[in-house]
This record gives structure tokens, C-alpha cells and sequence, in this order.
């Protein structure tokens, strides 16, 4: 028996290649964006932590961000978990647009 690894390569297809080459890239693609998406939430990230919220809006725009945060985890799957956080999102959406805005 030998122990070289098979290149399954040499044996597609074109056709075969090229689906094998699209998943190929697509894979890279879905990565880079993932990894794109982490540097962001990062950067946010380090943005809600540089200063302590000075207004409710402020402190509303953290805490929709945290609640949305939960909302990926499996943990947050629960039916009766998803209806809190919908509410508690739509809550501080209405209250966020009650606030007064800044003129700068």
C-alpha cells in the first residue's frame, strides 16, 4: 500500500474542478469576511469601552449592541429567550427615538 496522498485533483472532472475550485474560493471568500466582520466588532468594541456613557442614548446604544451580541449565542436560541430580546430591542429603539437630538 503506498502512503502517498491521493491528489483527487488529477482525477475530476472539469466540470468537477471547476465546483471544486468555486467552493475553494468561496471558503476563502466566507473566511475573509468573517475575519473582516471580527476586526469590526473589535473596533466597536474598543469604542464602547474607551468612555463610560455620559447620556441614556449613549448607554441605549451599548446595550442594544450587548443584546444583540447575546442574540448570536446558542444560549439566546430559546423561543422565549428571542421574544425577550426582540422586546427589550424594540424598547430601547422606541426610547432612543423619543430622545431629543443634539444639535452639533
Amino acid at each position: 500500500m503506498s502512503e502517498d496522498p491521493v491528489n483527487l485533483d488529477d482525477r475530476r472532472s472539469t466540470e468537477g474542478q471547476m465546483a471544486t475550485d468555486f467552493r475553494r474560493h468561496a471558503l476563502r471568500e466566507f473566511e475573509a469576511d468573517q475575519e473582516a466582520l471580527r476586526k469590526r466588532q473589535d473596533e466597536l468594541e474598543a469604542q464602547l469601552l474607551a468612555e463610560p456613557s455620559v447620556t441614556w442614548l449613549e448607554a441605549a446604544v451599548k446595550a442594544q449592541y450587548l443584546i444583540r451580541r447575546y442574540a448570536e449565542t446558542t444560549e439566546a436560541r430559546d423561543a422565549r429567550k428571542q421574544k425577550l430580546i426582540q422586546r427589550a430591542l424594540g424598547d430601547l429603539a422606541r426610547l432612543i427615538e423619543g430622545e431629543p437630538k443634539k444639535h452639533e
